[in-house]
């Protein structure tokens, strides 16, 4: 205890007041809670909900009941199911299948939970459990959990992707597609196993406000769609809105104001909206709705930098924040009548952002880190895939840009805003021009180039901004990163996540999962010692942008490498030239002499081939049919370069061994390297 005592003063070096005297409160309220467990229990049950109820609501069990079925506007979409099951059907008839494949599994006890398919929790659920590590979470008051720990937890981020139970949500819609009871049965046997195995406050499914907001989230949704199912009984529905109570009380009380002031700030306050405005039997619901919407208005300025882009980053959080706030007005607007002007500003803008973003195949590079998960999953599209985003937000904003991607995957706005958003949609289809072309994101320091937005169009991305905010926790060592599309085929891909906890963490975040220039392997970040901490960090910026007929050309620099020594600074231009032609020169200066290696992470599937006439220079990248995807030729003065072996995640918990071409030499002092890319069909 005293050995701890001086790192934990340390820690409240440079607190202030505020963060102090909420840290306090928080603790303080923990300790009572340890001291009084048994007062956290009886609120959560049915008999203690009289006392929970807003005036004038009926506690009679079927009147309370019907209260409930009569609650106020959802989302559109979920308001007329019958109406938007038949638009579904003839719009997305693949959709109706897939929706009930994923529902059968679930039926079977089979979880498709981040990356990982079929995972078995056993029977009965085992919801403290990491069935690939085989640990079982300890029982134990929420405030003592070791969630960080993967040896006594395992993975937290599995064990939490199941206690979301966004597969419920799966569940409502295979009940609204078909009226098939067993579907709305096991959303009523899954919330009450939850309930039984979970009491109030004990173990690692009450240690993070965010997984609280997000499972009392898919609760609201899953009942709503399977709201007049004979499932939903007057004893169901009493308990379920006693153990929201107690989810939304916790949530206030705990929120992430100082402990991770980003999307679990915003995701905590999204789901007390979400309880106050949808569950107003309750007496607190009038107090959650409004923190939740002040904090959600506060956050805009902070979280969202004035190009519209998301502070930590990280490309698949940015998407969280834009559904998090995309739902946002939706809500205020369906009950309403309208959203406020800061709101609708802040849609905008993030979607201007993933625009830039979203490559010709609908999909966003994972640049910084990737969780895997979803506000709710509305269908079976990985989370990179962003097309149902964009028709939503078509929709909302009335965007002809947006809907020239998503009007090809429309289930998700259907699903939102109901049968009139196909018909939404198909006018501005009607209208739809392709969107801008390349854009740079100045703040942030992202730059989209791209030739079009055909299928087999070409789009990059550079990061050439700082090095996220606050402890830099879902940040990368990504400095000038660059991922690149051609003819419609990811060439150069960011390594990805995989992992939180493990040796493999450092592996994925650091600059060797990324296509950066290394000097004795050291990049524009150190990890820390922990997964979500960084020693020395160093910005990008950006110092030249010009577009014009027939090229784009983007020059950015890092004046730092804080793992050396000695002094270094790197400078990328990216060049793009009509016919498929990239052009990428790296320039080092560097004191002293030093071990340079660029690196150049080829998507999964594609393998190279250097041409026996090129002297190793040039190689030709096949995909795993043969084609020829492009011809990519590095120049650098001596060196080598190789074909290597390395890792891909495409999504969170699972990795594909994939290639990366590398040129590595020697150099003193200085170093210019010059990479060409040719597309494919355009021949070398």
């Amino acid at each position: 205890m005293l050995s701890t005592l001086p790192r934990r003063l340390q820690k409240l070096r440079g607190r202030s007041a505020a963060e102090l005297r909420e840290r306090s409160a928080q603790a303080l309220a923990a300790w009572r809670e340890r001291m009084q467990p048994e007062r956290a229990i009886e609120l959560a049950r049915p008999g203690s909900l009289p006392a929970l109820l807003a005036p004038g609501v009926p506690t009679a069990p079927d009147a309370l009941l019907a209260h409930w079925r009569a609650a106020p506007p959802f989302f559109p979409g979920l308001d007329d199911l019958p109406g938007t099951v038949a638009a579904l059907r003839a719009r997305c008839p693949d959709h109706e299948p897939a929706v009930l494949r994923r529902a059968d599994a679930v039926l079977a006890g089979r979880f498709d939970l981040l990356g990982h398919r079929g995972l078995d929790f056993g029977t009965p659920t085992r919801w403290h459990h990491d069935p690939l590590a085989g640990i079982t979470a300890p029982d134990d008051h929420w405030s003592r959990s070791p969630f960080l720990d993967p040896a006594v937890v395992g993975d937290h981020k599995l064990v939490w992707e199941l206690n979301r139970q966004q597969y419920l949500v799966t569940l409502g819609q295979a009940y609204a597609f078909t009226r098939d009871e067993r579907y709305a049965d096991s959303v009523a046997s899954h919330l009450t196993a939850w309930m039984d195995a979970n009491p109030p406050k004990r173990g690692v499914n009450w240690a993070s406000s965010l997984e609280l907001a997000f499972r009392a989230m898919s609760w609201l949704w899953a009942l709503r769609l399977a709201r007049d199912a004979h499932a939903v009984t007057p004893a169901l529905v009493a308990r379920t809105l006693a153990v929201l109570h107690g989810h939304a009380e916790h949530v206030a009380r705990y929120l992430s104001t100082y402990f991770s002031p980003n999307t679990h700030l915003t995701g905590e306050a999204l789901g007390l909206v979400l309880i106050g405005r949808l569950a107003p039997q309750l007496a607190g619901a009038a107090r959650w709705r409004a923190l939740g919407e002040r904090i959600l208005l506060e956050q805009i300025p902070r979280q969202i930098r004035a190009d519209g882009v998301y502070f930590e980053q990280a490309t698949q959080y940015h998407r969280y924040t834009t559904e998090f706030y995309l739902q946002l007005a939706l809500l205020l607007r369906t009950q309403d009548g309208a959203e406020p002007a800061p709101v609708r500003d802040a849609v905008a803008r993030l979607f201007d952002a993933l625009l830039a973003f979203t490559g010709p195949d609908g999909r966003i590079p994972l640049l910084g880190d990737d969780d895997g998960g979803r506000l709710v999953q509305l269908d079976d599209r990985t989370p990179d895939d962003v097309r149902g985003v964009h028709a939503t937000g078509a929709v909302l904003l009335g965007r002809a840009d947006l809907a020239w991607l998503g009007r090809h995957d429309p289930a998700p706005a259907l699903w939102l805003l109901g049968a009139h958003a196909g018909e939404a949609l198909d006018a501005l289809a009607a209208e739809a021009r392709e969107p801008a072309q390349s854009v740079p994101l100045a703040v942030s320091g992202f730059h989209a180039l791209r030739d079009g937005w055909a299928p087999t169009s070409d789009h990059a991305l550079l990061d050439a901004g700082p090095h996220g905010v606050l402890s830099g926790a879902h940040a990368h060592a990504d400095a000038l990163a660059l991922t690149l599309t051609v003819g419609g085929t990811p060439l150069f891909v960011d390594a990805g996540t995989y992992t939180y906890p493990g040796s493999e963490r450092n592996a994925f975040r650091g600059p060797g999962g990324h296509n950066v220039v290394t000097l004795d392997g050291c990049g524009s970040a150190v990890p820390g010692e922990t997964a979500f901490r960084w020693g020395p960090s160093a910005a990008g910026r950006a110092t030249a942008w010009g577009d014009g007929p027939g090229f784009t050309c983007v020059v950015a620099r890092l004046d730092a490498f804080p793992g050396l020594a000695t002094p270094a600074a790197h400078e990328r231009t990216v060049l793009r030239l009509d016919e498929g032609i990239w052009l990428v020169h790296d320039r080092v200066r560097a004191d002293g002499s030093h071990d340079l290696a660029v690196r150049w992470q080829l998507a999964p599937g594609l393998h190279g081939v250097p041409p026996a006439d090129a002297g190793g220079a040039t190689t030709r990248v096949l995909d795993a049919a043969g084609r020829t995807v492009a011809h990519v030729a590095l120049f650098g003065h001596g060196g080598t370069i190789a074909a290597e072996d390395a890792w891909v995640s495409r999504q969170y918990g699972v990795r594909e061994p994939a290639t990366a071409l590398a040129y590595r030499a020697r150099i003193a002092g200085a170093r210019d390297l010059f990479t060409v890319v040719v597309r494919g069909e355009t021949g070398w």
